[in-house]
C-alpha cells in the first residue's frame, strides 16, 4: 500500500518577511511524487522578533544558545496555533529554521530554532537542521530546494526563487545545477526601511527612481558573479560587500538606489537565465509580486516567465522543506552534490521525537 504523507513545512527567509507554514500532502507515484498544499499561512514577525533575529549574529555564545531555544519555542507555539485552527494531524513537522551564519568555506552553517523545542511544544515529530550534513561533506549546504524542483516541478526548464536572495535551478546533462544568483529582497527591504517601509509594494517607489550608472557598475563587478557554481550567499556577504558599497551613495535619493539595485538584480538574473538557453522559467518567492522587478527581468531576458498561482509563489519553499522531511523519513537523499559541490549526495535532517 502506498504511503501518503501529510506534513507541515516551516520556512523563515533572510528578508524577515515572516514565517511561512504549509500543510502539504505527498503521494509517491513512480519516480515522482504527487503533491498539493492543503492549508497555508504566513505569520508576520513582531518587531521584537525582527530585532532579535537581525542582531543574533552579535550575541555571546550563551545568549545565542538561549535564543536558539527561545526561537524554537516561538516556532512551536506558532505552528501549534496553525494546527489547532485548521484541526490538523500532521505525520511530522519540517522546519528550515532561520539562518544566522552561513560560511561553508569554514564548514559552518547555522539555522536557529530548536527542533526539540518545536517537538515539545507541538507534540509532533520534528525534523530540522537540513544543511549541516552537506556542509560536513564539503558542500555549500545550499540551495536545498533543487531536489524539490527536480522531483515536483520538472515541467519547467528553470525554477527561479526570488526571496532574500535570488536562486535558480535547472537540469544540464542529467544533473541538477543550482546556485544563488544575487541578493534580492534582503537589500530591497533594507533600502525600503530607510523610507519607513517594510518593503516596496510592487516596486512602486523603485519605479520613480533613476539608475545610478556608477553604482550599477560597482555592483555588477562584485567578485561573486565571476565564480562558477556551486556557490551560495549569506547575510555576512551582504554586510561585508554590498552594504558598504551602497553607503557611498547614502546622500542620494533612496528611490534612485532602489532603482539601481533592482536593475542589478534583473541584470544578474537575466544573465544567469540566458546562459542556460532555457525556454521557460517558473518564478516564485516574494519577489514574484514585485511588478517592476519582473518588468525589468522580462526586458533583459527573452525566456518565457511563468507565474504560478499565489499559493505556490508564496509557499513553494515551505512545501519543499516539507518534502525534504519526507525524503529524510524515507532515508533517501535530499541534497544533491551536483548542486552543492559536496563529496556525495546525502540525506540531511535531525529528527526529534516528542515521546508518548
Amino acid at each position: 500500500m502506498t504511503k501518503i504523507y501529510k506534513v507541515i513545512g516551516i520556512m523563515s527567509g533572510t528578508s524577515l518577511d515572516g514565517i511561512d507554514v504549509a500543510y502539504c500532502r505527498f503521494e509517491p507515484s513512480g519516480h515522482k511524487f504527487l503533491y498539493n498544499i492543503i492549508k497555508a499561512s504566513t505569520y508576520k514577525y513582531p518587531e521584537t522578533w525582527k530585532k532579535k533575529l537581525s542582531e543574533a549574529a552579535s550575541l555571546s555564545a550563551l545568549d545565542f544558545s538561549l535564543l536558539h531555544i527561545e526561537y524554537g519555542v516561538f516556532l512551536g507555539k506558532t505552528v501549534k496555533k496553525f494546527i489547532s485552527k485548521n484541526n490538523l494531524k500532521p505525520d511530522f513537522i519540517c522546519s528550515h529554521g532561520h539562518t544566522i551564519f552561513h560560511q561553508p568555506d569554514k564548514k559552518l552553517t547555522v539555522q536557529i530554532g530548536s527542533g526539540a523545542a518545536i517537538a515539545a511544544e507541538t507534540g509532533f515529530t520534528t525534523i530540522c537542521d537540513f544543511r549541516t550534513t552537506d556542509v560536513a561533506f564539503g558542500g555549500q549546504g545550499a540551495p536545498l530546494v533543487p531536489i524539490g524542483d527536480e522531483i515536483l516541478f520538472s515541467d519547467f526548464d528553470i525554477c527561479l526563487n526570488i526571496g532574500g536572495f535570488a536562486n535558480l535551478s535547472y537540469k544540464k546533462k542529467n544533473k541538477r545545477i543550482a546556485f544563488d544568483v544575487c541578493p534580492a529582497n534582503i537589500i530591497l527591504n533594507h533600502l525600503s526601511g530607510k523610507i519607513g517601509l517594510d518593503y516596496d509594494p510592487c516596486g512602486q517607489n523603485t519605479r520613480k527612481g533613476k539608475i545610478l550608472p556608477e553604482l550599477l557598475k560597482q555592483l555588477n563587478r562584485l567578485e561573486f558573479y565571476r565564480l562558477k557554481p556551486p556557490k551560495s550567499l549569506g547575510r555576512e556577504w551582504v554586510e561585508n560587500k554590498v552594504i558598504p558599497t551602497l553607503e557611498g551613495y547614502q546622500d542620494l535619493p533612496v528611490n534612485d538606489v532602489l532603482r539601481t539595485v533592482t536593475e542589478h538584480i534583473a541584470n544578474q538574473i537575466a544573465d544567469a537565465v540566458h546562459k542556460t538557453k532555457a525556454k521557460n522559467v517558473l518564478v516564485t518567492g516574494g519577489g514574484a509580486f514585485n511588478t517592476f522587478l519582473l518588468e525589468r527581468i522580462k526586458k533583459s531576458c527573452k525566456t518565457e516567465i511563468v507565474l504560478p498561482d499565489k499559493e505556490i509563489i508564496n509557499y513553494k519553499e515551505a512545501l519543499i522543506f516539507a518534502f525534504l522531511g519526507v525524503l529524510r523519513i524515507r532515508n533517501e537523499n535530499n541534497c544533491l552534490k551536483s548542486v552543492t559541490g559536496a563529496k556525495k549526495d546525502n540525506c540531511g535532517g535531525s529528527v526529534y521525537f516528542p515521546g508518548n
